[in-house]
């Protein structure tokens, strides 16, 4: 059973999802609240597989509750969801830890989607969001270098999908030899760029040797 934790300042919304949850099976919501702090309590008092984190809340704001959920290492993980597309929020929450972003007016099929993949370990980026990512990053210039510590950002999923990528797999190999999606890695290889804030696969490679995660000899 995936135990999920609610927070949103809006009672319909919250109410909204936890119906749609609970008429899954392998799902149950744990708890509900409206701000970050209680988030935080929330987490620490259930310890949910899952907490869907609004991002803006009065008080302590989602980025900010994200951020001391996952600092304190307890398996806890935050899916972000927000009214909003990409914006500073969307970046903040995705490295202060969140596993992943949907937006509000996702069909309910992804939201169930979403909190088993992240439940799963795995990340999950709307995929709107994943595309308006990827663009700015494009768009960014060789000056955005990630030095070796910044490596400790990723989950060991993402460390294994940038191994593959410096090994020269496409997409749709990468997934077969690490049993999951298409959909799945390009999420991966997306918070991969994110976090470590590279414009394309061949500064991923780069970042992977100079991070020490390949051998000098590839």
């Amino acid at each position: 059973m995936i135990r999920v934790g609610l927070a949103d300042d809006q009672p319909l919304v919250r109410s909204g999802i936890a119906m749609l949850l609970a008429a899954e099976r392998d799902i149950a919501v744990v708890g509900e609240c409206a701000d970050g702090a209680a988030a935080v309590e929330l987490a620490r008092r259930e310890r949910p597989d899952v907490v869907l984190m609004d991002v803006r809340m009065p008080g302590t704001d989602g980025v900010t509750a994200t951020r001391d959920i996952t600092a304190e290492g307890a398996g806890v993980r935050v899916l972000v969801l927000t009214t909003y597309h990409v914006d500073d929020a969307v970046r903040a929450a995705l490295r202060a830890g969140a596993s992943g972003f949907l937006l509000k007016d996702a069909a309910p099929d992804e939201l169930t989607m979403a909190v088993r993949a992240v439940a799963a370990g795995e990340a999950w980026l709307d995929p709107a969001v994943t595309r308006s990512l990827l663009t700015e990053f494009a768009a960014l210039g060789d000056h955005r270098r990630p030095v070796p510590g910044e490596l400790g950002r990723l989950t060991d999923r993402e460390r294994q999908v940038l191994v593959q990528m410096a090994y020269g797999l496409s997409n749709a190999e990468i997934a077969a030899r690490l049993h999951i999606g298409d959909a799945t890695v390009k999420t991966h290889v997306g918070r991969v760029l994110m976090k470590l804030g590279l414009r394309d696969r061949a500064q991923a490679v780069a970042a992977a040797y100079r991070g020490g995660l390949m051998p000098p000899t590839g």
